[in-house]
C-alpha cells in the first residue's frame, strides 16, 4: 500500500520536518520500538513521523543513494513490526510502505500521533523488561522523564481537534474525486491504488478515516480537505474578503470562499492576486532603469493568509476576515496563538511554538506547497516586506489570545487607490463564470455527463459511492441551477426516470 506523500519531497525534508524524520541504515528493532512509540506520544503535537529503513543517516540527513535492505529483509522486517507493535501498551500500529528508491529496497514507516496517549514500550525486548514512556526531543527518541511523564499524562485527552473522528458524519461524506485529486497535485504513488481498492481501505490507508468495521467515520482533517460542503460540519470554515473602495469605509465589496480549506485558500490567494496586489512602475531620475515594486508583495500575502488557515480553531464558528483597506491589508483569525506565544514574543524576528492547534492540517498543506514548516511563516512575511521596500509587517493578539491580527502596510510608494472601481461588485446575480468556482466533483459530473445523459445513481457509483449523497445531491443541483447541466425530462424534474444532460455551457467545462 502506497502512502499519501510524495516519496522524493519527504525523504528530502522539503514537506516534513527533519526532527520527523529518522534514518536506519539498518534493523534494530529495539530501537525502531522506541522511536514507534515515541511519535505515537506525539508530545509537540508535530502529527507523528516517518521511520526510513535502508536509507543511513549523518548530521540528521539522509546517505543518498541509499545503501537499501535486501528482499527477504523486507518481509522478515514486516512480520517483526507486527511483533513489537504488539508489545507497545496501549498497542500501536503504524502504516508501512516497501518501495524501491533508487534502485534500492527501502521500507517507510509511517507513525501518526496516537488516539490514546500516552504509550509506553519495554526499554529491552527481553521477557521480564521494564516499560517507559518515549518522546521526541529535537531529532531524538529519549525516555521520558517524570516531568515529561506528567505531561504526557495531561496530553491523554488532548487529541487535537482537527485529528478527532467526527461521530456526526458519515464515510460517504468524503468525496473520492476530491481525494484523488489531492494525491494526483501532490504526485503520491497512491493515486494509482485509489481506484482498485475499496474506498474504506483507502480511507484507512491516508488515516482520515477511523473505527471499527461497523463504525467506521471521517476524522476532521478529511472532512477539511475532502468534502464540498464544509459548512454542515464546520460552519466558520470559509475566508471572507472585504474590498474597501474609499477611505472612510462606506464602499466595500465583499466575497466569500467556501469548500475544502486548500481550495479556498488557493481561490483567496488567486483573487487577491488579481484585484488586489498590484505591481507599480516609477521611473527614478539619473537611472536607466525603472524601480518595480508592490503595493503588496504577494509572498507576503500568501504566508499570512495561509497561517490562519493552518493554525484557526476549526471548533469556532468565526470565518477567516481579510480586509483590503486603503492603506494595508488586514487578516483576522480566532482564536489567537497558543501559549507561550504572545504580543512580546510576536514582536520579535523568530516566533518559536511549543504546540501546535493542528497536527494534520499541516501535514497536508505542507504535501500541496502552500505553506512550509514550522516557524517559518512571520520571518518569510517580514522578509518579504523588507524587500519589497514596504513598511514592517504587524502581529497582535490580545492578553487571552482570543484572535491574532497580521496587518501588511501598503508600500508608501504605491498609489493609495481602489483596488477595483466602486461600482464593481460580486453580487449574487453575477454572471455564472465569476459565481460558481466548479469543484471536482461537480468537474468530474460534467465529464460523465458529455458521454451520455446519466441518472443521479448513476453518476454516484462513478464518482465511488453506494448511494447518492448529500453533496453529489448539491453539486447536482448546482450544475442545474447555473446552466451546466439540464433535466431530460424538464416538467418532471423529480422523475425516477430523470437523467441529467450536458448544456453547451457545461461542454466549455469540459
Amino acid at each position: 500500500m502506497s502512502l499519501p506523500v510524495n516519496i522524493d519531497q519527504l525523504l528530502s525534508g522539503k514537506t516534513v520536518e527533519w526532527e520527523r524524520l529518522e534514518f536506519k541504515e539498518g534493523w534494530n528493532p529495539e530501537d525502531v520500538l522506541h522511536s514507534l512509540c515515541a511519535f505515537a506520544n506525539d508530545i509537540n503535537n508535530w502529527g507523528g513521523g516517518y521511520i526510513v529503513l535502508g536509507i543511513a543517516e549523518k548530521d540528521g540527513r539522509p546517505v543518498l543513494p541509499p545503501k537499501g535492505l535486501k528482499q527477504n529483509q523486507v518481509d522478515a522486517i514486516q512480520r517483526k513490526l507486527l511483533e513489537i507493535c504488539n508489545r507497545i501498551v496501549p498497542k500501536y500500529f503504524p502504516i508501512v510502505e516497501p518501495i524501491v528508491y533508487r534502485k534500492k529496497h527501502i521500507l517507510i514507516i509511517w507513525a501518526p500521533g496516537g488516539d490514546t496517549r500516552p504509550y509506553k514500550a519495554p526499554v529491552s525486548l527481553g521477557e521480564k523488561a521494564s516499560y517507559g514512556h518515549y518522546v521526541r526531543r529535537f531529532s531524538n527518541t529519549v525516555k521520558a522523564g517524570a516531568e515529561t511523564e506528567k505531561q504526557l499524562f495531561e496530553l491523554a485527552a488532548k487529541v487535537p481537534f482537527d485529528d478527532r473522528i467526527h461521530h456526526e458524519a458519515q464515510l460517504t461524506d468524503l468525496e473520492l474525486p476530491l481525494i484523488q485529486a489531492y494525491l494526483r497535485e501532490i504526485g503520491s504513488d497512491m493515486v494509482q491504488e485509489s481506484s482498485a481498492i475499496s474506498f474504506e481501505q483507502l480511507c484507512r490507508s491516508m488515516n482520515i478515516a477511523r473505527g471499527h468495521v461497523e463504525y467506521l467515520r471521517p476524522v476532521n482533517v478529511g472532512l477539511l480537505f475532502f468534502n464540498d460542503a464544509l459548512e454542515q460540519f464546520f460552519k466558520g470554515a470559509k475566508i471572507e474578503i472585504v474590498e474597501y473602495h474609499d477611505e472612510v469605509g462606506d464602499k466595500f465589496s465583499e466575497k466569500t470562499f467556501a469548500g475544502p480549506i486548500h481550495r479556498q485558500l488557493k481561490d483567496a490567494l488567486e483573487y487577491l492576486q488579481k484585484f488586489v496586489i498590484k505591481e507599480e512602475v516609477q521611473k527614478v531620475g539619473g537611472k536607466a532603469k525603472a524601480e518595480r515594486f508592490y503595493n503588496y508583495p504577494y509572498e507576503a500575502v500568501r504566508e499570512a493568509l495561509a497561517n490562519p488557515v493552518y493554525h484557526r480553531s476549526y471548533e469556532h464558528q468565526n470565518f477567516i476576515e481579510v480586509n483590503a483597506r486603503f492603506d494595508c491589508i488586514e487578516i483576522l483569525s480566532f482564536p489567537g496563538p497558543l501559549p507561550p506565544v504572545d504580543n512580546d514574543l510576536l514582536r520579535r524576528h523568530h516566533v518559536v511554538a511549543r504546540d501546535y492547534r493542528n497536527r494534520r492540517v499541516g501535514d497536508f498543506l505542507k504535501e500541496l506547497h502552500l505553506t512550509e514548516g514550522r516557524g517559518t511563516g512571520i520571518p518569510k512575511i517580514r522578509r518579504a516586506m523588507k524587500n519589497n521596500g514596504s513598511p514592517e509587517p504587524v502581529f497582535e493578539t490580545d492578553d487571552d489570545r482570543t484572535y491574532f491580527l497580521t496587518t501588511l502596510p501598503i508600500n508608501k510608494k504605491a498609489a493609495r487607490h481602489p483596488a477595483r472601481e466602486e461600482t464593481v461588485e460580486v453580487p449574487a446575480e453575477a454572471p455564472v463564470e465569476t459565481l460558481l468556482d466548479l469543484s471536482q466533483t461537480q468537474l468530474s459530473i460534467l465529464r460523465l455527463c458529455k458521454l451520455q445523459p446519466l441518472s443521479s445513481g448513476k453518476i454516484s457509483n462513478a464518482l465511488g459511492y453506494k448511494k447518492l449523497t448529500g453533496n453529489v445531491r448539491k453539486a447536482l443541483s448546482d450544475l442545474i441551477k447555473h446552466g451546466y447541466l439540464r433535466y431530460a425530462i424538464p416538467d418532471k424534474p423529480r422523475s425516477k426516470s430523470q437523467k441529467y444532460v450536458l448544456t453547451e455551457s457545461g461542454k466549455s467545462k469540459t
